[in-house]
């Protein structure tokens, strides 16, 4: 291949080597304290579930029976907290959403368009095992539920979409909005004891 238009040649190197000065032994050190990150990046970033508006601070699906007018026997099924995060914590782990688009429906709101609507750092793949031993007894005074809490340093009104996937097939949706409350400078929205669809209960 030539080219009439320029020349490129490779950069000359000299036919001897330059050796480094060696630098004198530590004789003793000051061993450094904890590295703190910078102060712009909050805590629970990129350690807990969370976007740049808006945090889970706790979940939970559980079924409850009550014994007496003061007594309830619960059993979590699913409890994620995410309470006193901590620099030491690992990072959450990077999942390329093209992965799991096709565990999820496509029509009228797929993942996918979720996605590509955004934010996209508010999108979260979460696994985790369900207890489902309980030794509460299945019946007409049970209650099957959901809680979750947020936060945000905004006011904004949040909607909560909870879609059930069996097979790749959405089967069912539930959708909540929620109101913030200021709570110590910051804004709360908690959606307590919200009914589990039939559903659920039955799977």
């Amino acid at each position: 291949m030539s080219c009439s238009c320029c020349s490129v040649k490779p950069f000359a190197q000299p036919s001897y080597s330059i050796q480094p000065p060696v630098p004198p032994p530590i004789t003793s050190y000051e061993p450094l304290g904890p590295l703190t990150p910078p102060a712009t990046i909050p805590v629970w970033q990129d350690r807990t579930i969370a976007s740049s508006k808006l945090r889970l601070l706790e979940y939970s699906a559980f079924v409850e029976v009550q014994r007496d007018p003061e007594t309830y026997n619960k059993h979590l099924f699913v409890h994620i907290g995410q309470t006193n995060p901590s620099y030491n914590d690992p990072l959450l782990e990077a999942v390329d959403i093209r992965q799991i688009y096709d565990k999820f429906p496509e029509k009228k709101g797929g993942l996918k368009e979720l996605f590509e609507k955004g934010p996209q750092n508010a999108f979260f793949l979460v696994k985790f095992w369900a207890d489902l031993n309980s030794n509460i007894q299945d019946g007409p005074g049970a209650f099957y539920g959901v809680s979750s809490q947020y936060t945000s340093s905004e006011n904004v009104t949040i909607t909560c979409s909870t879609k059930v996937c069996s097979f790749g097939k959405q089967v069912v949706e539930k959708v909540e909005t929620e109101y913030a409350r200021l709570e110590n400078g910051r804004f709360v929205y908690r959606i307590h004891r919200s009914p589990m669809c039939e559903y659920m209960i039955n799977f």
